[in-house]
């Protein structure tokens, strides 16, 4: 056996101490270093984070503000309800994902199952309504509309409703005082989703996830002044979930009032006479389709014509708003959204475009008196009118000689503007002009006019109508050239011919165009709150004004009160002259024109009264009426589709408007007690601290009426009722701010 010198092993097991050593040291280097950084460097971070992960917050819904008619009188408003909700969170808990507790909370509330579990699936791309499109995390509401047995079974019973809950809540009511709707105007809620939540945490207005969000109309333009601050309390908690400390509690802040200049008895009357005039056209038989009117749509905007505020504004079809509220049901929004629904959602006075007709002609009027026409030029009113083949025709073939362009209003006489037009057209150079040489007065002035872009009226989603000027007409080519080439044929159907001719030269302004372009045919569109502002500044002497509907916003102690005054958009294009003579025109429709048959017997020498009417024509649908009218104070806009003439089919509606405004009987007498409005109100009303109103006087002057509101106790007189239309009246004031300084569920996040 051969002894190893023991010398011989000692430097090995030296390197292998050396490198444990070595290891160990890294080691403890590394710990070391990983340690400081947790606990030095970024120990500040993990011990908020930590700490956070130890307080709950528990929210208080703030109580949404109110919205106010020009008197006070809630159009939207809140109400305390018994609210039956599902927490989603704690039915996926459950081995059915809560699909048994659903099914017996069905039947206690007399619904089907089928709606119940609807309401609790979230809403994505492929998930019909309704469905829930708030925050999972977030109590989906089942019904508001529990009876207190029905609550009292739930609560008493929770084992069997697990994350079931009923509480009172504030939720949301649209009044609609004296049966008047305004829903298009109102807009409604539905719950905050995670995106809007990401999208505005940064912002001076973040969402929390139990805000309910204002959709379209007032409660979406006003949602951040209408929505107030929740309240937030957060309470720290061990381990185990128990509350052993409150950390912070921030109380909630109610939303501000938001006053408007709706007049909730003149909207009821609008809103009356539009539905009255519709249903009547549908019993008038049109000659040309050898069918009914079908009025199938329509719109009436009442505004004051020197500061541009909207006292009414109706839209047909229509709904009622309260159907959103607490969740809508299938069938609701199937009927507000379906093919067939007609599509009651659209606010038609913002959103409906149509050909505007001749009521159009106030613009072409301008347009060439601009261009150099005399007005009391000697104008041939023809019956029709030739160019080349093809026959432009007067409305029923009327003639009525040389007219001037005043008389030419009066009459509509359409010959007149396709002759001024067509002059103007082979001026600029016919079809193949000059590059920069055309004049294009007609399409310059409907710009100056306001047309072809939104008047800024404070409701969201508004539309732009459209000026087919040259660029217009270019870029439309450009889009559908490819369409129209593949499609057109020579010889083919009358669309198809079309077709064939705007692939070769749809980009050029045609002879066609600018004729039927004066008398408001062809691709112009405007929309009725367009026609208001135009009509508007004709009856205050030339000045624009920006449509606006909110009048002021009020604190909800009242005592902070921000003003919205109105603003001016620009001056029509007109001289003073000419708008006299426009003025006259306008006046003489109303005794001896176009719109004299429906105003026979109108006290003109008191109110005096001033219109245009309009009749348009659509490819492959029945005319359009249009009637815009004014007088000193305000401005009638009404518009059918399918409905007739303009006057035929709107003339009387609109008459019954202002005879409520006004207080004119039937005989043409006049009642003042029975106006509604005879002229506009200035005054706001004054909202106390304890939530109650004191409805403003009418008297002109701004002092009087703060004094008179401050002097008035909750209410102010009794409703007054219209002069020939049923009863608009707005039942009691309903002084008491419902909610407002009840206690709400309070909601964890």
């Amino acid at each position: 056996m051969t002894n190893i010198p023991e010398t011989g092993r000692t430097p090995r097991v030296q390197i292998r101490l050396v490198v444990i050593q070595i290891l160990v040291l890294s080691l403890l280097g590394t710990l070391g270093g990983r340690l400081w950084y947790l606990q030095i460097r970024e120990g500040a971070a993990y011990q908020r984070e930590a700490s956070g992960n130890h307080v709950q917050q528990v929210v208080d819904p703030a109580v949404r503000g109110d919205i106010l008619d020009a008197r006070g009188v809630p159009l939207a408003d809140n109400e305390t309800r018994l609210v039956v909700s599902a927490s989603r969170t704690d039915l996926l808990k459950q081995k059915d994902d809560g699909k048994a507790v659903l099914t017996k909370l069905a039947g206690v509330l007399g619904m089907k199952p089928d709606d119940v579990l609807q309401k609790v699936r979230l809403c994505d791309a492929k998930t019909p309504q309704p469905c829930w499109n708030g925050s999972p995390y977030q109590p989906i509401p089942i019904t508001d509309e529990a009876t207190a047995k029905q609550a009292l079974q739930i609560r008493e019973r929770s084992e069997d409703f697990p994350g079931i809950t009923a509480e009172p809540e504030a939720v949301r009511r649209y009044a609609g005082p004296g049966k008047s709707n305004t829903a298009q105007v109102l807009g409604y809620l539905s719950p905050v989703t995670d995106d809007e939540i990401q999208q505005a945490k940064d912002t001076d207005s973040p969402y929390l996830r139990s805000d309910m969000v204002g959709r379209s109309g007032l409660e979406r333009q006003y949602d951040k002044m209408l929505r107030g601050k929740a309240g937030v309390t957060r309470y720290e908690v061990d381990n185990l979930g128990r509350v052993i400390g409150k950390a912070k509690s921030d109380a909630a802040e109610a939303g501000s009032n938001l006053v408007t200049s709706i007049d909730s008895r003149v909207q009821r009357v609008a809103e009356y006479e539009l539905d009255k005039a519709m249903k009547a056209a549908r019993g008038q038989y049109d000659k040309i389709t050898g069918t009914n009117y079908k009025a199938d749509s329509g719109a009436v905007v009442v505004m004051e014509a020197k500061t541009g505020r909207i006292v009414a504004m109706a839209s047909a079809p229509t709904y009622d708003p309260n159907v959103w509220v607490g969740g809508i049901s299938a069938k609701d929004y199937k009927a507000l959204t379906g093919k067939t629904s007609d599509y009651p959602l659209l606010n038609r006075a913002i959103q409906g475009q149509a050909a505007p007709g001749s009521t159009f002609k106030v613009v072409s009027t301008a347009a060439a008196v601009e261009a150099g026409y005399p007005w009391d030029g000697g104008y041939p009113c023809t019956s029709s009118y030739s160019v080349g083949s093809q026959v432009f025709k007067n409305f029923e073939g009327e003639s009525f000689g040389p007219i001037s362009l005043g008389r030419a209003l009066e009459v509509s006489c359409d010959t007149v503007f396709y002759g001024l037009a067509d002059k103007e057209w082979k001026k600029d150079g016919g079809i193949n002009p000059k590059p920069g040489k055309p004049k294009d007065y007609f399409y310059k002035a409907a710009h100056q006019f306001g047309l072809g872009k939104e008047t800024g009226v404070d409701l969201p989603n508004e539309v732009t109508g459209r000026v087919p000027d040259r660029k217009w007409k270019q870029d439309y080519w450009k889009a559908n050239k490819d369409a129209w080439c593949k499609s057109g044929k020579k010889d083919g159907t009358y669309v198809q011919k079309i077709a064939y001719e705007n692939c070769l030269e749809g980009n050029k302004m045609r002879e066609g165009d600018s004729i039927n372009y004066s008398i408001g045919q062809g691709d112009t569109l405007v929309t009725p709150i367009q026609e208001a502002v135009i009509y508007g500044a004709v009856a205050n002497g030339g000045t624009m004004y920006q449509p606006t509907i909110g009048k002021a916003v009020v604190s909800a102690d009242g005592k902070t009160v921000t003003p919205i005054k109105p603003k001016k958009s620009g001056k029509l294009p007109v001289g003073q002259a000419t708008l006299k003579g426009m003025d006259d025109a306008f006046a003489g429709v109303i005794t001896r024109g176009t719109a004299a048959w429906k105003f026979g017997g109108w006290p003109q020498n008191k109110i005096p009264l001033h219109a245009k009417t309009g009749t348009a024509e659509v490819y492959g649908k029945q005319t359009t009426s249009w009637l815009a009218t004014y007088s000193k104070d305000y401005t009638v806009i009404m518009t059918i589709a399918q409905a007739g003439t303009g006057s035929g089919a709107s003339g009387e509606a609109v008459r019954n408007i202002y005879s409520s405004l006004y207080g004119v009987q039937g005989d043409g007498s006049i009642d003042n007690k029975k106006a509604l409005l005879p002229q506009p109100q200035k005054g706001l009303p004054k909202v106390r601290p304890d939530g109650t109103i004191v409805n403003p006087k009418i008297s002109g002057d701004p002092a009087k009426d703060v004094e008179a509101s401050q002097k008035n106790n909750a209410t102010n007189g009794e409703d007054q009722q219209p002069a020939t239309s049923p009863s608009p009246g707005t039942g009691n004031r309903d002084t008491r701010r419902r909610s407002r300084r009840r206690g709400s569920r309070r909601m964890p996040t």
